[in-house]
């Protein structure tokens, strides 16, 4: 039975006349007679009882209605749901960010929610030391990445923000007395060194090798996560460049940032697996790509043993 066939039966069902049924339908009246004969004889039963002045269902025309009108409902939303999700109305949508870089791109989500108010959109974070996992493993559609990013499976969004960096340090540290430091200075001291699979070139636009005269940046405690690299660095053993939005969300009485005069300046874009590029993926992009990307201008807290 073609689920045509099922909508007329259903439909002459509830109208019990073959004219506003053909009428309700589009169809004409000889379709609706034809696929209700065809009905009968495939089933070996009379579904209705037709007279010249009345049309009803018979007790095997009552049996399969009620049978019917449940799974034809399911198939017919399912066709809707599908059908939404193709056009990037509904589903869930979940982005990764570091920290809580989620706030730098409100107007992004804000956007891409009034778009599209029946997509549930999840937020997962994002460890520094391994920036491609979550997007690899399926855990997250889109991850919002510091760049460069040249993975030959993974996509490259519009530019959504930027952001400077400062230098974490303990307050008893040699440098944090200063009001500014320079690259210069990562030189004469231990930096934490990522414990992940982060790609070197990606680690080097936060962290570099060596200090602008060429002299190496050494390597000192390796960590998994900001919390053990905080802990690392108010213990005195080793400082890190640290995002300026992350300083200023994270102030502390035993970390210090520093503004770094000639530091790398962080620039954020959003990324996803080629091979999984959904509708939901694509309006998010469009969201992305229609909100003007900002950029920090520094102002940033500087020195800060205030408290947390």
């Amino acid at each position: 039975m073609e689920l045509r066939d099922i909508e007329i039966f259903l439909t002459l069902a509830e109208e019990l006349h073959f004219g506003r049924t053909a009428e309700r339908l589009r169809v004409s009246q000889a379709r609706v007679s034809q696929s209700i004969k065809q009905q009968e004889r495939r089933i070996g039963g009379a579904l209705f009882e037709r007279t010249s002045r009345s049309v009803r269902l018979t007790p095997l025309g009552e049996r399969l209605r009620a049978r019917l009108d449940a799974g034809y409902g399911e198939i017919m939303a399912a066709l809707d749901e599908a059908s939404a999700t193709a056009r990037g109305q509904v589903g869930t949508l979940t982005l990764g960010t570091f920290d809580a870089h989620n706030q730098e791109i409100t107007a992004v989500l804000d956007l891409f929610r009034q778009r599209h108010p029946q997509c549930e959109l999840r937020m997962r974070e994002i460890l520094p030391t391994d920036p491609f996992g979550g997007l690899r493993s399926g855990r997250m559609d889109v991850g919002l990445l510091w760049l460069p990013v040249r993975e030959p499976d993974l996509a490259v969004g519009p530019e959504l923000f930027t952001e400077p960096l400062m230098l974490a340090v303990a307050p008893d540290h040699p440098l944090a007395g200063r009001d500014l430091v320079e690259m210069e200075d990562l030189g004469d001291y231990p930096v934490v060194y990522p414990d992940g699979p982060v790609p070197d070139y990606v680690w080097e636009a936060h962290t570099p090798s060596v200090t602008p005269s060429g002299r190496p940046i050494r390597s000192g405690l390796t960590v998994v996560t900001l919390a053990e690299a905080f802990a690392a660095i108010s213990a005195g053993g080793v400082i890190s460049p640290v995002g300026s939005y992350t300083a200023l969300s994270r102030m502390r009485r035993d970390i210090t940032f520093l503004p770094i005069a000639d530091g790398p300046v962080m620039r954020y874009a959003p990324v996803w697996r080629r091979t999984s590029e959904t509708p939901l993926v694509r309006a998010f992009l469009r969201a992305a790509a229609d909100v003007p990307a900002h950029s920090d201008d520094g102002d940033r807290p500087r020195n800060s043993d205030h408290a947390s």
